[in-house]
């Protein structure tokens, strides 16, 4: 009692004392430990008790998720300590080095405007019994459960246990062995709130007991592991006995907690019922593999695939038709056909709620706008967009995807755009559909056969999910630079829509309302710096650019918006107008020149018309004869095709020599040479036939062909003249040289109708069956005498003619 009350008189413990609240650990007496401070309360507590005694109530918290705790959410017992050091760290945090004193309760917790106030009662230790043999033995039993512990692995610093082998008092030793032990908060808080010394010392036993179970249990898995591990399963080792652990503490089933997420997914998802069967099927099997397993990574990649996909997830069309429309002449300027037939689908999508997606091809060759009209329509409807090029593809795999017993296998890449998606029914553009190859590894275009069959799609197959997925309700769109390549049964497939290259005209138009605003926001340029006037846009088209679309006439575009912004940018000048007279001071030369128009009527030489990439062109075929055994010579790199045209037209032409006045000797006498200018550029196409046999007829016969008439048409031995296409293009090329006359196929007289009104304006078309209506209105009455040789011949022949008018009876004779 007397060393009880000098204790009492050298503390001096105030009734009245600063809280200071403490997270996720409880504080015994005797304990010394740093605490970091951070709470602008507590701060404000430490800072008062430093003023004072330095004494402060440690409480801990009930919840450490308590920001802001009060006086309820704070345990009544807790310890009286000492602050022995404090430390102001940069950060606005205080380090305390404290030191517990004694237990003691708050009786009442006064909140100040700054921190807790608490009026306590000091708790002593109950008096101890005196020492009996089963004190002893308690004490005594608790310290070597501490030795084997450690031996264990159990980690307490090695002074701790010196002087735990030291203390014989019973409530001390508990608080040392409880305080380093690592407990749980509400444990660490019952064994502090026990008065009897003894039976703390009891309850520190049952918590080594089962803290020794659990590290011989570890030790017992490290040993069964080690005797199984190599270099290679060290990693994986220590994994098991992380998770072995956890599975005796039963604290966590990582396995079972997957299964359950997996099994949540499918439920939302809300697949087909045959897909979700199957998915639950790969849940179970995922459950009784070990989770580490290459197998089990597998399956559940393809289980994430799976409830990823959006089976039933769908945007809603909008159904506005003058909306759609609009949004479609925003972004496109003319393409009248395809915009109609896209609203056409709209308007029976209105009348018809479930129907299946159009699967349409556009055609045509490139910078018109194929793509662009792909995000345009999805951009009306109201759907996601996904594009994926089809060019160089090779391998089947592409589309349908790998099979599941690859390493590194995935879903083709159609399934893979609809993931991305997020819905099952976007516009889904394939683009290059025309350069689609294949090898040993499959042939993609056949692939494709199942794709884009609306009878068959909506039980498309890929390879790595093996189960069924609906694309029905995808509205696909491919795109093309050429029908040939495209294989027949994928063909049969789509609907084609040709998209011809654009007028000189239509160019302007979409210059003005696209190319030109756009370049001059993104080169920071208004249109009070920068005025184009429409003859220079012109001049462009026709002097700077070569193409059906506007790809390239954007970017001359571009480069002269480059060169106005440098001299914006060196304040050489406030106002820019650009004209068809200084364009070259910008642009630099001109990069093409218009074939130059025929100034007069040739023999031999006649004008036709060429479909390109570009478009239309104008080309001249030159024919001459020579002296020679009949042989025919053709130059100017043609193709198989127009070097069969030219054998059709010169037999078509020797047929007819009689009808045509030339003598029937003349041909085994003679060379023919047919050239079409220039020589370096390859030419083919299937509709150079008329103006070959024009040329070979008028170099025969030595009359000229008429320079204001320009033909197409392919013809045939028999004299027949079959139709062609781009007449459009042909036109507008011809139109271009000036021609005013134009001889086409009489099979073609239903493309005029589509032919716009600008085009037809000013222009003569002659229709033509057979060769003799072309000859009719191309090759002129007179006959040109070319040089004296020629003139001979001539002369010979209507020497011959006249004599024969002259003495029938000769002619009979003969």
């Amino acid at each position: 009692m007397a060393e009880s009350a000098k204790e009492d008189r050298e503390l001096e413990i105030p009734d009245v004392m600063p809280v200071l609240p403490v997270r996720d650990i409880v504080v015994f007496p005797f304990m010394i430990l740093p605490l970091f401070v951070g709470r602008d309360m507590s701060i404000k507590a430490i800072d008062h008790s430093l003023n004072s005694n330095r004494m402060v109530l440690l409480l801990t918290q009930k919840e450490l998720s308590v920001e802001s705790p009060q006086p309820q959410d704070l345990y009544s017992m807790g310890t009286v300590c000492m602050i022995m050091r404090m430390l102001k760290l940069p950060d606005g945090r205080v380090k305390i080095l404290v030191q517990g004193l004694t237990k003691a309760r708050a009786k009442k917790i006064i909140q100040d405007d700054q921190f807790y106030m608490a009026q306590i009662e000091r708790v002593g230790e109950d008096k101890a019994a005196e020492s009996t043999l089963e004190n002893e033995a308690i004490i005594r039993n608790v310290k070597e459960q501490m030795e084997k512990a450690v031996t264990l692995g159990k980690t307490i610093l090695p002074d701790v246990m010196v002087v735990i082998e030291n203390i014989e008092d019973p409530g001390r030793l508990a608080d040392l062995i409880a305080s380093n032990l690592g407990m749980k908060t509400d444990q660490s808080q019952e064994i502090l709130e026990m008065a009897d010394p003894i039976a703390r010392l009891k309850k520190i036993s049952e918590v080594l007991t089962r803290e020794i179970q659990l590290l011989s249990i570890q030790q017992k898995i490290q040993t069964e592991a080690r005797g199984e591990m190599d270099k290679t399963q060290r990693e994986y080792f220590l994994r098991e006995q992380l998770k072995a652990i956890q599975r005796e503490l039963g604290d966590i089933d990582e396995r079972g907690e997957e299964a359950r997420e997996f099994k949540k997914k499918i439920e939302d998802s809300k697949m087909p019922e045959r897909v979700a069967k199957e998915a639950a099927k790969q849940v179970r099997r995922l459950e009784k593999m070990h989770p580490d397993s290459a197998e089990s990574g597998t399956i559940r990649t393809y289980l994430e695939w799976l409830t990823e996909l959006p089976w039933t997830k769908s945007t809603k069309d909008q159904l506005d038709i003058k909306t759609a429309e609009k949004v479609l002449n925003e972004d496109h300027y003319d393409l009248e056909k395809v915009k109609e037939r896209i609203l056409e689908y709209l308007s029976v999508r209105k009348l018809k709620e479930k129907m299946k997606g159009p699967i349409l091809c556009f055609v045509g060759p490139p910078g018109v706008g194929k793509t662009s009209l792909g995000r345009s329509i999805a951009r009306s409807l109201g759907r996601e967009f996904v594009r994926m090029s089809l060019g160089g593809v090779r391998d089947e795999a592409e589309i349908r995807g790998h099979r599941r017993t690859y390493v590194g296998s995935l879903p083709g890449r159609i399934i893979q755009g609809i993931k991305n998606a997020g819905t099952n029914n976007p516009v889904f553009m394939l683009d290059e559909i025309d350069k689609l190859g294949s090898d040993f590894r499959g042939d993609p275009s056949s692939a494709l056969l199942e794709v884009l069959d609306p009878e068959q799609n909506n039980t498309f197959m890929d390879h790595y999910l093996a189960v069924p997925f609906d694309l029905s309700n995808v509205m696909f769109i491919t795109t093309g630079n050429l029908t040939d390549t495209i294989p027949g049964p994928l063909k049969d497939r789509m609907e084609i829509l040709y998209l011809s290259g654009y007028t000189e005209e239509e160019k302007l138009e979409i210059s003005k309302k696209y190319l030109q605003p756009k370049q001059l926001e993104e080169h920071g340029i208004t249109k009070k710096i920068l005025e184009i006037k429409d003859s220079a846009v012109k001049m462009i088209i026709s002097h700077y650019t070569r193409e059906a679309g506007v790809r390239n006439l954007e970017r001359e575009i571009a480069n002269l918006c480059r060169k106005i912004a440098k001299q914006v940018a060196e304040n050489k000048a406030k106002k820019f107008i650009i004209t068809n007279e200084n364009l070259p001071k910008y642009l630099g030369v001109q990069k093409f020149l218009p074939e130059e128009e025929m100034k007069k009527n040739e023999v031999g030489v006649s004008t036709g018309l060429a479909w390109t990439e570009a478009g239309g062109d104008v080309i001249y075929v030159e024919a001459t004869t020579m002296k020679g055994k009949g042989s025919l010579t053709l130059t100017g790199q043609l193709g198989e095709v127009m070097k069969e045209s030219a054998q059709a037209a010169l037999s078509y032409v020797r047929s007819k020599g009689k009808e045509l006045g030339i003598a029937e000797d003349l041909f085994s006498t003679i060379d023919m040479h047919i050239h079409v200018p220039a020589g370096a550029i390859p030419k083919d196409g299937p509709s150079a036939g008329i103006t070959m046999a024009t040329a070979i007829a008028s170099a025969l016969t030595g009359r000229s062909v008429r320079r204001d008439v320009a033909m197409t048409g392919e013809v045939t031995l028999r004299g027949r003249v079959l139709a062609i296409g781009g007449l459009k293009e042909k036109t507008l090329a011809g139109k271009r040289m000036g021609i005013k006359t134009l001889v086409i196929p009489r099979r073609n007289k239903k493309d005029l109708d589509d032919l716009p009104g600008y085009v037809k304006e000013g222009m003569k078309f002659i229709l033509a069956d057979t060769m003799d209506d072309v000859l009719k209105n191309t090759l002129s009455e007179k006959v040109v005498i070319k040089d004296k040789s020629s003139s001979k011949k001539i002369k010979g022949r209507n020497a011959a003619k006249s004599s024969r008018r002259a003495n029938p009876s000769k002619k009979a004779k003969r």
